[in-house]
């Protein structure tokens, strides 16, 4: 039941009237706030959704139509006039953009009491509580983008009616689809010269690799006008709204009652209606059931049948059907039925899919946790006695299990300190309960648990399974960090072990490619600026801090330039730091050329008061694509970590004597296979985060850490410290023998770069980019359905779309042939450049781009990959990097 925006420096409400006035908006008072903190509607009428698109979709604009007819604000906020509810930063109000991922929630249909500007209703169904998240559409802000989406049950995808699918449209696609979060389409915009909805259907079928079941319809007025409403294909209704007005002025229209000059509108919405039902009958047996009932009519199916058959197919994971909405939220059309959808066809969280777990290496879902089902499934393999205890749990210890919870956002609020924003998957999170990190293995006592309700918040005793929350007060959560409540828990060490390392799948944060100096205005100044760095760092992981050890410089690195550019303004004008930044700059990547000899390292001293010791043997040598990777036993591990592989075996380094069996599993009481493999994982990563010869972090590095249980271990002495610091300094020693005799290669980011410009500006653009910029030219495209830059590829494993037998509606301007072509409203050609460049040359480009296109051009990109720098780039590279 959460109704707030998330992520903002919120105070405690103070009772008022039933409405106050802020800031020029009204919102709700003190005593809708409190109803609503009370209500009791379950998760079954609850939608965690997240607004997801390209930049400049219409995101936030379409938020704040759903706020308004929900009754949550008194009048609709304006992007440019920086009155929205969910831009509330100074920088995204400035700057016109979502910056940060913000959430509201709301009731629809509204409550009885919400709204002084009801409409006609659009459906009847009883109130549900929808939780929203918008999110940001800048390539820069991606992981705001991906750890919304790892707690959301569903997502509206919006979609520019002018420009179609977008490449920043595709990544979000795919990212919410490595979720399995079932998504809706919302075409927006169709009121701007060149709206062509049946152009963009086509492209969701081609681009997004899913078959587009169109809902609704463009109601152009008298057939080539404007647009003014919309056909539902589903009701077999027509929705007209006025030419101006807030949109709650809303007709609904029977097929039957249309007017003469709108027959083809009646004509439309029935050939809507039947590719519809011929889609469904596909995918979904109940509907053909429903079809052969109504003599095989696909008018008289009655419309209930219909959005049941939807929701089942938008649900279901075997299923690849999307339905496709219309409307323009800035006029205020199609927001009421895009709302109806959201309710009829998103899932709520009971029906959302399984969320996975981990548990001691183990994978699976949260159910199978609590059944038991996960634990029994290690019984395979050869037995571990450091584990022979716990692996089997018994069920009174899984009953033990108050609450599992996933923190997924940290906010730093002056006042009342760190803000933990939560996701609640299992139980029902209590007020002043203990909760476990499993990630740091630290306990932690919820103080207080908070509501968000816009600029307010409301304390409450109890956050339930499937809604999000408020901690304030957490020192250690970070955002990924799993947390769980265990009934008789020691307040230290947790719950007993496996439970103990139970974590829901974590949030990955994207790699920084860019980074900047950070310089303290004076000596005084340093701790400020190291603490106001940490609070930064905890808000958004992408951002990370380093410290070059030859200059002693701190460096903050990024996702981009435009994500520098916000950091640098929280770190001075919210967190007050005394700094200032330098120049932004591209992180570069060193790898290996040869192999090292094994080298085994003996750790042999006092660490924090006590004698430690342990041995490990490290090797390194180049990663390429078809590096074997042999791992026997359940012993050993591999995983890929930022470009580089780390495997370690847990195996004899000699050969046995006859009488003497080999190492059966068997660890000190206090180490575990797993924490094992942990620990020396962690002293690998150490080594690989910073280079021999240019201090750069290794890529393409394979390193293998052997440990033979029988002679590197030594009793207690042999801590998970210990054992990280011989494979630390293993790593470093056979890193440094490779590089120092053989060399290394310094490795550049290369960029997928997709340019779209017209076709007069088409030879410029080119030839920027292969000859001033280095980039290769991949291809060059007609913005159409046919030939766009990304159709049909992508690393996801999807079906290709046969077009021809997607139904789309005709669009008003121009023929379809003119409209595959690529030609414009005004007769100019759009044009795609598709292109692959060094990061380095992309650093300023857009102003150079514009400069080139007269402000008509514009490029989004994406990381390919680390590529090594040669020839004449590599000695320009190497020059400014050493000065000389």
């Amino acid at each position: 039941m959460l109704l707030g925006r998330i992520f903002g420096l919120n105070r405690l409400f103070q009772p008022r009237k039933e409405s106050v006035l802020r800031n020029g908006r009204r919102f709700l008072g003190h005593s809708r706030i409190r109803h609503l903190a009370n209500d009791q509607d379950g998760a079954s009428k609850t939608r965690n959704i997240g607004i997801i698109a390209h930049i400049d979709a219409g995101k936030t604009t379409t938020t704040e139509r759903m706020l308004y007819y929900s009754g949550h604000t008194r009048r609709i906020g304006n992007v440019d006039d920086g009155s929205t509810v969910t831009d509330f930063l100074p920088a995204e109000r400035a700057r016109g953009v979502t910056i940060q991922s913000a959430a509201i929630s709301f009731h629809w249909p509204p409550l009885p009491a919400d709204s002084d500007h009801q409409a006609p209703k659009t459906a009847n169904f009883v109130p549900h509580n929808i939780n929203l998240i918008d999110t940001p559409g800048h390539a820069d802000f991606t992981f705001e983008v991906l750890r919304s989406l790892r707690i959301l049950d569903g997502a509206v995808c919006i979609l520019d009616g002018v420009a179609g699918v977008e490449a920043q449209t595709e990544k979000v696609w795919y990212q919410a689809a490595s979720y399995h979060i079932p998504k809706i389409i919302y075409v927006n915009k169709l009121d701007r010269d060149g709206a062509a909805f049946g152009e963009t259907v086509k492209q969701v079928a081609s681009r997004l690799h899913t078959w587009p079941a169109v809902c609704q319809i463009p109601w152009w007025d008298k057939g080539n006008g404007s647009f003014c409403g919309i056909g539902d294909a589903v009701g077999l209704r027509a929705i007209r709204w006025p030419g101006n007005g807030d949109g709650t002025g809303l007709r609904i229209f029977d097929i039957d009652d249309l007017s003469p000059d709108d027959a083809h509108v009646r004509e439309e919405i029935k050939n809507a209606r039947t590719a519809l039902v011929d889609l469904l009958s596909e995918n979904d047996d109940q509907i053909v059931e429903r079809y052969l009932e109504a003599d095989e009519d696909s008018l008289a199916i009655p419309a209930a049948d219909v959005w049941a058959s939807l929701r089942r197919c938008v649900i279901s994971s075997l299923s690849n059907i999307v339905p496709v909405f219309a409307g323009a939220s800035f006029r205020n059309i199609g927001v009421q039925p895009l709302l109806d959808a959201v309710v009829q066809l998103l899932p709520s969280p009971d029906e959302a899919p399984d969320p996975e777990v981990k548990l001691e290496g183990n994978a699976g879902t949260l159910s199978e946790l609590l059944s038991g089902k996960l634990t029994q499934a290690d019984t395979h393999g050869p037995p571990r006695k450091s584990l022979s205890r716990h692996k089997k749990p018994h069920t009174a210890l899984i009953q033990n299990i108050e609450t599992c919870a996933l923190a997924f956002k940290v906010v730093h609020d002056p006042r009342r300190g760190m803000l933990v924003y939560v996701r609640v998957y299992f139980g029902s999170l209590q007020q002043r309960s203990m909760l476990f990190n499993t990630n740091l293995q630290v306990s932690e006592r919820a103080p207080q648990l908070l509501k968000m309700f816009a600029s307010e918040s409301l304390q409450v005793d109890a956050i339930p399974a499937g809604q999000i929350g408020v901690i304030p007060g957490l020192k250690h959560a970070r955002t990924g960090d799993t947390l769980i409540s265990y009934v008789g828990a020691n307040a230290k060490s947790g719950p007993p072990a496996p439970l103990n390392s139970l974590q829901l799948r974590p949030i990955e944060v994207p790699p920084a490619v860019f980074f900047s100096s950070v310089e303290p205005h004076s000596m005084s100044e340093e701790k400020g600026v190291k603490t106001a760095l940490e609070l930064l760092v905890r808000e958004d992981p992408s951002l990370q801090v380093t410290e070059d050890e030859d200059s002693g410089q701190t460096l903050l690195s990024g996702m981009g330039e435009f994500h520098l550019e916000i950091a640098q303004d929280r770190l001075v004008n919210d967190l007050k730091a005394k700094a200032s930044m330098g120049t932004i700059e591209i992180a570069y990547r060193e790898a290996i050329l040869e192999a090292s000899p094994s080298d085994i390292y003996v750790f042999d001293r006092e660490q924090g008061g006590r004698q430690g010791r342990a041995f490990c043997m490290a090797k390194v040598e180049p990663l390429a694509d078809d590096t074997a990777i042999e791992v026997h036993s359940d012993y050993d591990y591999t995983s890929l970590e930022n470009g580089n592989r780390i495997t370690i075996l847990l195996r004899s380094t000699q050969d046995l004597p006859a009488d003497e069996e080999p190492w059966d599993g068997e660890l000190p009481p206090h180490l575990s296979v797993p924490l094992v493999h942990s620990a020396l994982r962690n002293g690998a990563l150490a080594v690989l985060s910073r280079g021999i010869n240019y201090a750069y972090q290794m890529h393409n590095t394979h390193v293998t850490l052997t440990l033979d249980p029988k002679i590197h271990i030594f009793g207690i002495d042999t801590t998970p410290s210990a054992l990280s610091s011989a494979a630390r300094l293993a790593t470093k020693a056979a890193l440094k023998s490779t590089a120092l005799e053989h060399g290394s290669a310094l490795m550049e980011l290369m960029m997928n770069v997709v340019v779209s410009v017209d076709d007069a500006s088409l030879g410029a653009v080119v030839n920027d980019l292969s000859s001033s910029r280095g980039g290769h030219i991949m291809s060059l495209n007609d913005n159409s359905v046919t030939s766009g830059v990304m159709v049909n590829e992508t690393s996801i494993d999807l079906p290709r779309i046969d077009i021809s037998k997607v139904y789309a509606p005709r669009d008003p301007y121009g023929s379809s042939s003119i409209a595959e072509e690529g030609i414009a409203i005004d007769g100019t050609r759009q044009r795609s450049i598709t292109a692959r460049v060094p990061l380095k040359e992309m650093v300023g480009y857009l102003k150079h781009l514009r400069s080139l296109t007269g402000g008509r051009g514009g490029f989004v990109m994406s990381p390919d990959r680390f590529e090594r720098v040669v020839g004449q780039r590599e000695k320009v590279l190497l020059k400014e990097l050493r000065g000389y």
